[in-house]
């Protein structure tokens, strides 16, 4: 996570919390003379979030960055649930996600290639353990870029019927800037 991005994660964290959410992460991806910030928050305690969360978050959280503007650039607010495939920003994130299917994208190659997608073995150390196959690779979590969770949608249907997986349950509110 860059400097921004945990500015502006501080910033935001205690009015979502006052709302009932928790923040998830933050993304902050310039482009050109724009740039686009994506917010993701959590039900409190895990629970769900709903489109209601996310249009009620989007409300308050444009207010405050309109009043602490941190970002000097245009941009285009974005408040959403993690979703199935959420981004593991912080360690915990990891360590709740033991045993999941993630793709790991590094900024560096490590042992010649950037992307590594197997099972989340845990956590040791700075060093997050991917299993693929019978081979296990200790990437540094400061060398990751992006982690995202790969959904099992077969087991999701086996678990909750095929009706839910089809349900999105990725909720989305946008402000524009």
């Amino acid at each position: 996570m860059s400097a921004t991005e945990r500015q502006i994660e501080a910033m935001l964290a205690p009015t979502i919390r006052a709302l009932g959410c928790e923040i998830w992460g933050v993304e902050f991806r310039p482009r050109g003379g724009s740039a686009l910030l994506r917010v993701f928050i959590d039900g409190a305690d895990g629970g769900d979030v709903t489109l209601d969360d996310c249009e009620r978050v989007s409300g308050q959280v444009s207010a405050l960055l309109d009043v602490e503007d941190p970002i000097a650039t245009k941009y285009r607010l974005e408040i959403s649930s993690p979703g199935l495939d959420r981004v593991l920003f912080r360690r915990e994130h990891y360590e709740s996600s033991r045993g999941e299917q993630v793709d790991v994208r590094l900024a560096f190659p490590f042992e010649g290639r950037r992307r590594f997608v197997g099972l989340l073995a845990g956590v040791e150390g700075e060093d997050v353990v991917v299993r693929i196959g019978e081979d296990e690779y200790l990437l540094p979590l400061s060398q990751i870029r992006r982690t995202r969770i790969v959904p099992d949608f077969a087991s999701e249907a086996q678990d909750s019927g095929a009706a839910d997986v089809a349900h999105d349950r990725s909720a989305v509110a946008s402000a524009g800037r």
